[in-house]
């Protein structure tokens, strides 16, 4: 899969107005990040909250606003930009604009756009949780729906208005995933995955724990790009700070065991498991009840740690087993110490990755050395994780094919 998955898309981007309006700049530069050719149309309203001219800054091309442009429409524009577009994304979409659209009403440029052109039809809903409650809100989007019309989201969290609730305009990113997954290969489509995310939590009393640096970027990016493939996904998630990805089902663990069970009941019946996750090694073997105190200067303290049973392994032998994905982090002779964890685990991948000073945990982008059976090999550059997520998967679903499954 390439790192540019919207390379060559021409996406038309309606912003309406709402303080959301602000998150779409940010949307604008994700999906150029992905490869996306973008043009911009701004509502009256949504120009009140941002203006044209970051939008041009960021996209690099010119932005309307106003159906009654005498130089655009000279030639028509408004009917050229509709044919331009491969893709029509509106986020976000105000209560109004929902309401305008589902009556099919055309008195600004973009609800026009939205009547004249032949792409695909994307809205991402942002407004206070009582009118993405309303009765009215809900019928108009059945009837958009019903037109093959496709709503992202929204989210639910805190609102600029001071409430809590659904309502808030999906994350540029996941807008950005929704849109690839739409257009992407679904090259995972009908299996189940499993992916194990984030670091394990051991813990020493009610306040300590052994532990990692792991931040679960990595394993949620797999999770997101698996669901994108068309997969029916579940990420069993260590103790993070991150979102559920949109679609996919979520168990949230905090120590070792926890996480071996959790996993083991997943995996039975899936056809694929990905152990992104860094358990740790070794667990106390007592946990105190009661927070270890200080006794004075000088003080130390002893723990004996038992080992944490090996839920990679444990996946990998078992007796109708899925198709298993390991990784691996190291800080010195990565290929031979991979090639030997791939080899003693019976895996079918491995991804391989160095840590250390500004590589691996808690960073944004990444570098993987993927292994399989065979001698088989694949570098993949250092790049944002949900771009290497999508190569990963890629590979995962090539190598499946070249197995006939």
């Amino acid at each position: 899969m390439t790192a540019v998955p919207l390379a060559g898309v021409r996406v038309l981007l309606g912003v309406s107005g709402g303080i959301a309006a602000c998150k779409a700049a940010d949307l604008v530069r994700r999906l150029r990040d992905a490869g996306a050719e973008v043009r911009v149309v701004l509502t009256p309203n949504a120009a009140r909250f941002v203006t044209p001219l970051t939008f041009q800054a960021l996209s690099g091309q010119p932005v309307r606003s106003d159906l009654w442009d005498e130089s655009a429409e000279a030639g028509m524009g408004h009917i050229e930009l509709a044919r331009w577009a491969d893709e029509m994304l509106i986020a976000p979409a105000s209560a109004d604009l929902i309401a305008r659209l589902a009556h099919g009403l055309a008195d600004d440029l973009l609800t026009t756009l939205c009547l004249a052109t032949e792409a695909p039809l994307r809205i991402a809903p942002a407004m206070n949780r009582q009118m993405w409650a309303h009765p009215a809100t809900r019928a108009n989007l059945a009837t958009l729906r019903e037109r093959g019309v496709a709503v992202i989201g929204p989210a639910s969290g805190a609102q600029a208005c001071g409430e809590t609730g659904e309502g808030r305009l999906q994350e540029p990113l996941d807008i950005v995933s929704a849109l690839i997954a739409a257009r992407a290969p679904r090259v995972l489509a009908g299996l189940r995955v499993v992916v194990s995310a984030g670091p394990t939590f051991e813990d020493i009393d009610p306040v300590r724990f052994v532990g990692n640096r792991s931040s679960g970027r990595m394993g949620f990016a797999v999770a997101v790009a698996a669901a994108e493939a068309g997969a029916d996904v579940t990420l069993v998630a260590g103790p993070v700070a991150l979102p559920t990805p949109a679609g996919v089902r979520r168990i949230d663990v905090r120590n070792a065991l926890q996480m071996r069970e959790a996993v083991l009941a997943a995996a039975d019946g899936a056809d694929i498991y990905v152990g992104a996750a860094a358990v740790a090694d070794f667990r106390p073997r007592e946990v105190a009840p009661q927070k270890r105190k200080k006794r004075g200067a000088g003080d130390t303290l002893e723990i004996s740690l038992v080992q944490n049973p090996d839920i990679l392994a444990e996946v990998a032998a078992l007796p109708v087993r899925p198709f298993t994905v390991g990784f691996a982090a190291e800080t010195e002779d990565l290929e031979t110490h991979a090639r030997a964890k791939l080899e003693r685990k019976r895996l079918d991948l491995l991804a391989a990755n160095r840590v250390g000073e500004g590589l691996g945990f808690e960073q944004t982008d990444n570098e993987l050395l993927l292994l399989w059976p065979g001698g088989g090999r694949e570098a993949l550059p250092r790049a944002d994780k949900r771009v290497l997520a999508r190569m990963l998967v890629a590979r995962i679903a090539a190598l499946r094919a070249a197995r006939g499954e």
